[in-house]
């Protein structure tokens, strides 16, 4: 897993360096939105719970949706949902920009809805189709590129969306991110590669959506084998960290704002908010990089990264609610969710290896389903305890402790630790 073996990747499979262009250029398009959104709804309505359900309409959506994703993943060309769900994201998002003109927030959580819904058709399509486009250990490296390039995205995003809004307006940041929808579809619609999960399958109809007898034996399938549930879980436990979408801004905003030359002290906060989201997706890169290097496709050592990951995050957060100042706050963020991406990104490699690609569509599906639920909860928990007057410090010592309750249940059930030979 060295810089050399990103760049090989890359270089040789034209459909993945495709899939990977799209992701990067999405992404970053998405963390530039998603800061205007927060800011616009802060200023707004000053409320952590109105904050709280931005987050949870761009979350709950993935819940409710997962069982239809999995189904539609599993019976229709994953290439053609990614194509599809990108053009629709790409509407809804220039919509968006009418709507905030307008000042009609309601309008506008329906269309955070609505967004969402295509991600989570999108999302498990591209992680199940990557075993599809790449082989043996390309896997691992194309799965250590996508979460660390979801972390470059979400540090350029985050950090280049507050200087854009704080220097050009928000209307440029949402024409940028329906644009970044546009140009992944292009690039998705340019890539070639088979999908063995349509061999031999009937032709699908309307009313397999809501057939459950797919979803009940992708669970039957899951619970086969007690390693492949228990991995399952694994991103649910990482959402425990969830106070971080409401907690960082709300540092950001209140307690770190960012003086630069020719900004509007009303933008000082955005930046600080930004900034610190930055911050979280720098450590996402090097948790990823560095957890990638050291487990690449190993069982043990990807388990020993899980249990690694909760701990980091763990600590992240209760250092967090002591920091003085930005700068620490930033170094805590950042060991925060380079454990959580290490993690994050080794679950993803652990569950593909152990889960057949005909099961593969329904099994990530209901992966990203538990995690988002528990994302969801914590997020509007945390924001309707800070409007309830709870210190926003105090809810992120809350959630490093938290976090210790997977890092020990993961560890024993998984023997992470054992003194077993890697292997």
């Amino acid at each position: 897993m060295t810089v050399d073996a990103y760049a090989g990747l890359l270089k040789r499979n034209r459909n993945f360096r495709l899939v990977w262009t799209s992701q990067l250029i999405s992404e970053i398009g998405d963390w530039f939105y998603t800061v205007a959104v927060m800011s616009y709804v802060i200023h707004e309505t000053g409320s952590a719970t109105s904050m709280a359900l931005v987050f949870v309409m761009q979350v709950l959506p993935q819940v409710l949706c997962s069982p239809l994703a999995g189904v539609i993943n599993d019976r229709l060309s994953r290439r053609s949902i990614m194509i599809g769900t990108d053009w629709c994201r790409c509407a809804i998002v220039a919509t968006m920009l009418l709507v905030v003109h307008a000042g009609a927030l309601p309008l506008l959580y329906i269309l955070l809805f609505l967004e969402t819904v295509m991600w989570a058709l999108f999302e498990p399509a591209r992680t199940a189709a990557i075993p599809n486009i790449t082989q043996g250990e390309e896997t691992a490296i194309a799965n250590a590129l996508s979460s660390a390039t979801w972390a470059v995205a979400f540090a350029l995003g985050s950090g280049l969306g507050g200087l854009v809004q704080a220097y050009l307006g928000r209307d440029s940041v949402f024409i940028i991110n329906a644009a970044s929808f546009a140009a992944s579809a292009l690039l998705i619609s340019a890539t070639r590669f088979v999908e063995p999960h349509l061999q031999g399958l009937p032709p699908f109809r309307l009313r397999d959506l809501f057939s459950f007898t797919p979803i009940l034996d992708g669970f039957r399938y899951a619970r086969q084998s007690p390693e492949r549930f228990r991995t399952m879980f694994v991103k649910a436990g990482f959402g425990l960290l969830g106070v971080n979408w409401i907690a960082l801004p709300l540092l950001g905003e209140r307690e770190f704002p960012i003086k630069l030359p020719g900004v509007a002290p009303a933008d000082e906060g955005t930046l600080g908010m930004s900034f610190l989201l930055s911050s979280r997706g720098v450590g996402a890169i090097i948790g990823a990089l560095a957890g990638s290097a050291y487990a690449g496709i190993i069982p043990a050592r990807l388990k020993r990264n899980i249990a690694l990951g909760f701990l980091a995050g763990a600590i992240g957060y209760m250092t967090l609610s002591k920091a003085p100042n930005f700068y620490v706050a930033a170094l805590c963020v950042m060991l925060a969710h380079a454990g959580g991406s290490a993690g994050w990104s080794s679950s993803t490699t652990l569950l593909q290896r152990i889960t057949e690609d005909k099961f593969r569509g329904r099994v990530f599906s209901s992966e990203y389903a538990m995690s988002m639920l528990i994302l969801a909860v914590v997020a509007f928990a945390t924001g309707t305890a800070v409007d309830a007057g709870v210190p926003v410090r105090t809810v992120s010592a809350i959630a490093g402790a938290a976090a210790l309750i997977p890092a020990i249940w993961w560890t024993i059930a998984s023997r992470a630790f054992s003194s077993g030979t890697d292997r």
